[in-house]
């Protein structure tokens, strides 16, 4: 408690194991009866890795570095490494089995209250994971990212109800140069018509790639996750 750990996945999932930073919060205790709300938080292309020697990079932005600097955060903070030759959006399947690692053997940790967000390439992860699985997520906040909503047709009746009940916070930079802000307007603009009930779209203007530094550093964010349950 009050630290940033490294971790290792406890079981692989086809062959694969994710490193990770696990933050649990100062007052976080197992043998309590107290549940933790839980920020899932994928990073950018730049902090990849393939060893546990390389997970330190995770902690350079968002949740991750937050919580290294605060032992009083008051979330479990979970931060996979995407391996080297990845991209977040293409291994869904094995952040579901990374998140399934987290709440078994986080006792605390409070299912009902997962928050995802991320940035850049983990801003694409966030929208390719919660439009897959949004049964797993309170509510979702992704940064300077892009996605394509039409996979939510994909989705069967129970799971498009979910998707439809999920509340999304979107976060760009107006002059995006490296992942333009219109990414951000097609998915506020794809959710809405597909029924997703709460959308809403932050963009800052003359601000470049980098949006996520300013929106991590808002507390409203996380009053604005703490408002919602699964």
């Amino acid at each position: 408690p009050g630290k940033q750990v490294p971790q290792t996945m406890s079981q692989e999932k086809n062959g694969k194991q994710l490193n990770y930073m696990l933050f649990l919060p100062k007052d976080y205790s197992g043998t309590a009866d107290k549940k933790w709300p839980v920020i899932v938080f994928l990073h950018g292309i730049g902090e990849r890795g393939n060893s546990i020697a390389d997970i330190n990079r995770v902690k350079v932005h968002g949740p991750a570095m937050l919580a290294d600097k605060d032992p009083d955060f008051k979330f479990i903070v979970a931060t996979p490494q995407c391996p080297g030759d990845s991209w977040w959006a293409w291994d869904i399947d094995l952040l579901n089995a990374f998140l399934d690692d987290v709440l078994k053997n986080v006792k605390n940790a409070d299912p009902d209250r997962v928050y995802l967000t991320g940035l850049s390439m983990g801003g694409f992860g966030t929208f390719a994971w919660s439009i897959r699985n949004p049964e797993r997520f309170a509510a979702v906040a992704p940064i300077c990212g892009g996605g394509n909503w039409l996979s939510g047709l994909a989705l069967d009746g129970a799971k498009a109800e979910k998707l439809r009940s999920l509340p999304f916070w979107i976060f760009h930079g107006e002059s995006d140069s490296a992942v333009p802000v219109e990414y951000s307007h097609a998915m506020e603009r794809g959710l809405k018509a597909f029924g997703v009930k709460e959308v809403k779209l932050t963009t800052y203007p003359g601000v470049d790639h980098n949006s996520w530094t300013q929106t991590y550093d808002n507390p409203e964010l996380y009053d604005w996750f703490l408002k919602y349950h699964r």
